[in-house]
């Protein structure tokens, strides 16, 4: 289930019985070996249980943290700061600092990669103007 908040975000909702491995892929945009993987390397916050067939069970708290790994991945966090970010989440309270210091670290390289991309960006539609004056004016001259 995907339901939109009044932000414009989208928020992943599991059924009260669980989601298996296959849902919790299909529902987050994942495979469902990423997901194993991020079991295997200790990247969830709890063990997913098990339904009495063994077969995976995630819930909405599941869901949201996948989202933030999906995040922080997709915003070029190196798998070992995600390590020690969950692991950070995984201890519990007392901690909030080096949470907080990884995270600002992290949004500090992303906020000069966008700089960077914003700045490409602009000279790319700079070019674009370029053409599209000549077009406008019939002129046929290459650059």
């Amino acid at each position: 289930m995907h339901s939109k908040a009044h932000d414009g975000s989208v928020t992943i909702t599991a059924p009260p019985t669980g989601l298996s491995i296959a849902q919790a892929a299909e529902r987050s945009g994942l495979t469902t070996h990423t997901l194993r993987y991020y079991e295997r390397d200790g990247l969830m916050l709890r063990e997913v249980p098990r339904s009495s067939s063994g077969h995976r069970l995630y819930d909405e708290a599941d869901l949201r943290w996948v989202t933030m790994l999906t995040r922080l991945r997709a915003t070029g966090m190196p798998i070992r700061e995600v390590k020690a970010y969950a692991q950070l989440c995984q201890a519990g309270d007392g901690n909030e600092t080096a949470r907080l210091e990884l995270l600002q670290a992290h949004r500090a390289r992303v906020l000069a990669q966008l700089a960077e991309v914003t700045e490409h960006l602009g000279a790319i539609d700079n070019k674009i103007g370029i053409y599209e004056a000549r077009l406008s004016d019939g002129a046929t001259r290459g650059s």
